[in-house]
């Protein structure tokens, strides 16, 4: 018998609001929190949105940053795969645009989809400062990317599009990213 590839299709958010900032702002972070697609964001997105690309995509699984979940909202118009809800895959929290928002936030605003496996609050976070910024280590966010590849291989869909973030992404797969790239990796 022989075994079909798994496809993992990684694409990357379309530009954020902070992502503009940032551009203007460097080193200096515009401190914008889990920042929403900006005008061109929301272009290069919705310019993904084919479902004959999407063929066989039997999952769509996006971090809970609002800038993911447009993108996905956004790319996969169309395509009759779930959306799934995934905090694991979120981008390293660098900066401000990298804090998210609690899970009752998102699915008010969401409310098409399934927050359900999701904490209130799911980003990196120091409990005893729930509101300051607590950067994630190197070390930390190498633990989640070998969580999330086990995630990924347990999963028994075949063909998986993931929507997440540059830096996470990186370190998943070696490549660097631009806003709305899209790397189709068979047999991830």
């Amino acid at each position: 018998m022989t075994r079909r590839l798994r496809t993992v299709r990684f694409v990357r958010h379309g530009q954020s609001e902070f992502n503009a900032a940032f551009e203007r702002t460097r080193p200096k972070d515009p401190m914008i929190f889990d920042p929403r697609l900006t005008d061109l964001g929301r272009a290069q997105a919705a310019a993904l949105a084919d479902p004959a690309r999407w063929a066989g995509v039997e999952l769509i699984v996006t971090s809970p940053l609002t800038r993911a979940i447009q993108t996905a909202q956004l790319a996969f118009a169309g395509v009759a795969a779930p959306i799934r809800v995934e905090a694991l895959h979120r981008e390293r929290l660098e900066h401000s645009g990298d804090v998210g928002r609690p899970r009752a936030a998102l699915a008010a605003e969401f409310a098409a989809l399934d927050f359900g496996d999701l904490p209130e609050i799911w980003w990196k976070h120091d409990p005893v400062r729930p509101t300051a910024m607590d950067v994630e280590s190197e070390a930390e966010l190498a633990s989640r990317v070998a969580a999330f590849r086990e995630w990924l291989a347990a999963r028994p869909e075949r063909d998986i599009a993931v929507v997440g973030h540059g830096t996470f992404f990186n370190r998943l797969t070696g490549h660097v990213f631009a806003n709305c790239e899209v790397l189709n990796s068979p047999d991830f």
